[in-house]
């Protein structure tokens, strides 16, 4: 007796307008999560990604959906940012400058209110974009700090810290509006990281373990 060989059934793929509009509604929804919080309407989001409700709905049933994507979105981005700056080499702390700077472009603002206690941290897909994107910061520090040029009294937990700090704009402040004070504000920032120290800092560094537990 023959078994009948399984069909395969290709699972179509999205179309290209779909992917597009997908990428527009979670870009609109960054710039209005840094900007308004993480209860912004929906039908706000919609508007400014300039399609309609029921397609950011298709893609995203519910706000955890749609908060989840973004901070996905903005981890892998910064990850892949890193490793790429990584096998460049280069100079360390310039390296390590260049991705504060890209992380104010990216709003990485946007992931202190998404974290917060109601948001679900413990799913797959944000637990390993979040592991992935650490391990990429600490490996950025620990080469500059490696090659002489950062303080050694500093560790991703503060660096991220500032960088969510300095990058989030008051509720109700356009992002496009603080773009101007942002980076001169995180070159400030960049200053007081490079070693020597000219100063002694209070308490301890500050690492990722630390934030979590805080």
């Amino acid at each position: 007796m023959e078994t009948a060989t399984p069909v395969k059934r290709r699972v179509p793929r999205p179309r290209a307008d779909a992917l597009r509009n997908r990428e527009r509604i979670v870009a609109a929804a960054r710039e209005m999560f840094v900007e308004f919080g993480p209860d912004v309407p929906f039908d706000e989001i919609a508007r400014r990604a300039g399609v309609g409700n029921a397609t950011v709905y298709r893609n995203f049933p519910d706000r955890d959906a749609l908060a989840r994507e973004v901070v996905c979105s903005v981890m892998d981005r910064t990850s892949e940012w890193i490793e790429s700056a990584l096998l460049e080499g280069g100079d360390a702390f310039q390296a390590l400058s260049d991705f504060v700077h890209f992380a104010a472009d990216e709003r990485i603002g946007a992931l202190c209110p998404m974290l917060s206690e109601a948001f679900d941290q413990h799913h797959p897909d944000l637990f390993a974009a979040r592991e992935r994107t650490m391990e990429m910061v600490d490996a950025l520090m620990r080469r500059a700090r490696e090659a002489g040029q950062l303080r050694p009294d500093v560790e991703s937990g503060d660096l991220m810290v500032a960088v969510s700090q300095l990058t989030r704009p008051l509720p109700g402040t356009a992002c496009q509006g603080i773009d101007r004070f942002v980076h001169r504000h995180l070159q400030l920032f960049l200053d007081g990281l490079r070693a020597p120290a000219r100063s002694v800092l209070p308490g301890v560094a500050a690492t990722v373990e630390d934030l979590r537990t805080a």
